[in-house]
């Protein structure tokens, strides 16, 4: 099993995980292409600190400042964590997820997972939870989150702009 479907099983809860696309890793210049490739760019799974410290070297940004942005608005992420649904892209061209200039494309994602909390609730008491935050070509950033083993019936769904699980 890689290092990413590990993480995507909910088995690396102290790593975190980062997609850049071979776009942006290119325009940065600032992380080395590894990881694994994926079709428009690299996962790269990494123990947390160093993950933090990676994707601010490939961003410019602080990961957890980043992520706090991100939380304010909602859209679908692959749960492959190799691209999304830019809830932008709704305003400016009904369903073709592309504006006039075609610039509604995930850069980087940037995710954690926590382990199953029955204590919390909700979401957490259903399994282990990845949070996922993706930055968009336009220049928004968005959120969404899904329980493991229930990718299709938690968190935004392809084409939706909410949770599946409403507010839980």
């Amino acid at each position: 099993m890689s290092q990413l479907d590990a993480f995507l099983a909910g088995e690396r809860h102290d790593d975190v995980a980062l997609y850049l696309t071979e776009d942006y890793l290119d325009s940065q210049g600032k992380l080395p292409k590894m990881g694994e490739a994926v079709e428009s760019g690299y996962v790269l799974v990494v123990p947390g600190d160093d993950g933090r410290r990676a994707f601010a070297a490939g961003t410019g940004m602080d990961a957890m400042e980043f992520a706090r942005g991100a939380m304010e608005s909602q859209g679908h992420i692959s749960r492959d964590l190799d691209g999304g649904e830019c809830p932008e892209a709704d305003a400016t061209d009904g369903d073709s997820g592309e504006d006039a200039d075609g610039d509604h494309a995930v850069e980087f994602i940037f995710a954690f997972s926590e382990a199953q909390n029955e204590e919390v609730g909700g979401l957490y008491a259903r399994g282990a939870v990845v949070h996922a935050y993706a930055h968009c070509a336009c220049g928004a950033s968005y959120s969404d989150k899904w329980v493991v083993g229930e990718e299709t019936e938690t968190g935004v769904q392809p084409g939706e702009s909410e949770p599946a699980e409403g507010a839980e």
